[in-house]
């Protein structure tokens, strides 16, 4: 009688975590987007939301700290670094990582390229980027126009 309850109850188990599993899936599938896309889309929020709280913060070259500022290419390297992925410092090392991407398709935590790339920011979407500009400037959004339109070079996607 103890065996026949046992399995009575693990029947239910079974049965009740099939359901579960198959709604999940199907909330999945009905959402557009498979749980690694969705894991893409959640890490490349992360990307922009933390490259955010660094707005203002001064241009230092060679710089990759919070403590002592950034340079365009060690801003992105932290950045990633902190979610981690790793990347190099230097914007034409870093254009070498991950898959090309047509400027129509730019998604947020993209990397962006420009002047021959000797400048890498990171896409935070609506056609803007974040980026660490020159000596004497600070961390800033700016639009993929005018200039940075004309001094554009590629993009690269990091998190696939």
């Amino acid at each position: 009688m103890r065996t026949k309850w046992s399995l009575i109850l693990f029947a239910a188990f079974v049965i009740t975590f099939a359901s579960f599993a198959s709604s999940t899936a199907s909330a999945a599938i009905v959402s557009g987007k498979s749980m690694v896309q969705r894991k893409r889309v959640s890490l490349a929020n992360d990307v922009v939301m933390l490259a955010h709280q660094f707005v203002g913060m001064r241009y230092r070259y060679g710089g990759t700290s919070p403590r002592t500022g950034f340079d365009c290419s060690g801003f992105v390297m932290y950045v990633y670094g902190k979610l981690g992925i790793q990347l190099p410092h230097n914007a034409a090392a870093q254009f070498r990582v991950g898959a090309s991407v047509p400027r129509s398709s730019l998604r947020p935590g993209d990397l962006v390229f420009f002047n021959g790339l000797g400048h890498v920011g990171i896409y935070v979407g609506k056609g803007r980027f974040i980026h660490s500009p020159r000596t004497g400037e600070r961390i800033r959004i700016e639009y993929l126009s005018g200039n940075w339109s004309r001094w554009y070079v590629g993009a690269r996607r990091v998190v696939a």
